[in-house]
């Protein structure tokens, strides 16, 4: 009986005790994109003048703006994660609807090689700007916005001498193109709303994302790469191939949104995607990815774009002058950021002592 006393009394080892679900939660980094993806939405669903913002009809118009913006989103946070920044994942989007247009209507091929090898393209870009990233030990921002530059005029100059307009157009004349629409730009009917299949894509990639991050020995790459990179290496992490592939998939991604836009508008201009870049990052850190790295998820990013789409069909129901729209993803930003950390520090005073 003293022995069963004697045991009872020894304390628990606090690197084995489970952490209480409580703080389980709050420890989240997405947790503070949800909040404002909730208040927000309620906001927008009382201020709407028309009734649809609540709606499956309305669901279909905000989704539809936030499909896209969080597929490539998605990767940027993982790439944000590792510690780098993409600043041409937004061109890329442009670039790869233009490649891919003009192999279908100046070359004649058709429209599933041209896709295949408009991803192959685009994984050729990101394999650049990671090996610059990596050998050079430029940062990431200075890299991508040379990339961005590039890939900027090139969209316009090559569409130009190509076929002396800034869009390329007419590309539903290419072999295969139903079939490819049907995969990448169709629409999915749903109780008398009209859903894009981005959407599908969108979650799909965001659940695997999250596996990829969370559930594999890659993620922890990821986490390790972007905490601290000298440690990391020395832990036997390949950081530099770990990075590389993160530049790699956030570029491929964006190939494959320009490729939905191209099939969709059956065209693209010249300027398509760019500006867009600031969006993805922007939704990336409203999700709870640090500027610094090592920290951030994959469903947050997500929720970031949602937002982004709630505030661009939103604002229009409301009434609201869409001048401020700009402003909005600002305040909005700078508040999920300040709550994420606020709940983050909370959250790591509650451990024991």
């Amino acid at each position: 009986m003293a022995f069963l006393t004697a045991t009872s009394n020894i304390a628990v080892d606090e690197r084995v005790s489970r952490t209480p679900w409580y703080l389980a939660i709050l420890r989240r980094p997405e947790l503070g994109a949800l909040i404002g993806a909730i208040a927000i939405f309620i906001v927008f669903a009382v201020a709407d003048t028309t009734g649809q913002f609540a709606s499956l009809s309305g669901a279909a118009g905000w989704t539809d703006f936030a499909a896209p913006v969080g597929i490539v989103a998605v990767f940027v946070a993982l790439l944000m994660i590792g510690g780098e920044f993409d600043l041409s994942a937004g061109v890329m989007v442009g670039t790869s609807g233009l490649f891919a247009g003009l192999l279908i209507t100046q070359l004649g091929w058709p429209v599933w090689p041209a896709v295949i090898a408009t991803l192959v393209m685009a994984a050729v870009v990101g394999l650049v700007n990671g090996l610059l990233v990596v050998r050079t030990a430029l940062p990431s921002f200075i890299v991508t916005l040379g990339t961005f530059f590039v890939l900027k005029g090139a969209n316009l100059a090559i569409t130009k001498g190509l076929t002396g307009t800034v869009r390329v157009s007419g590309i539903e004349q290419g072999a295969g193109f139903d079939s490819a629409r049907a995969v990448f730009a169709t629409t999915i009917p749903i109780a008398g709303a009209t859903f894009q299949i981005s959407i599908v894509w969108w979650i799909v990639l965001t659940a695997l994302a999250t596996v990829l991050l969370t559930r594999t020995v890659f993620g922890n790459w990821i986490f390790a790469s972007g905490g601290d990179a000298n440690a990391a290496r020395n832990a036997g992490v390949p950081v530099t191939r770990t990075k590389i592939t993160l530049f790699v998939l956030t570029s491929m991604a964006a190939a494959l949104v320009g490729v939905m836009f191209l099939l969709r508008l059956r065209g693209m201009q010249a300027g398509q995607g760019v500006g867009q870049e600031f969006y993805y990052i922007i939704a990336a850190a409203v999700g709870g990815c640090l500027l610094t790295g090592g920290a951030g998820s994959a469903i947050g990013a997500s929720i970031g774009a949602l937002i982004m789409g709630f505030a661009a069909v939103g604002i229009p129901y409301a009434l609201w002058d869409q001048d401020w729209v700009s402003t909005f993803l600002g305040v909005i930003l700078f508040s999920a950021v300040l709550i994420n950390i606020t709940i983050s520090r909370r959250a790591q005073g509650g451990r024991k002592k």
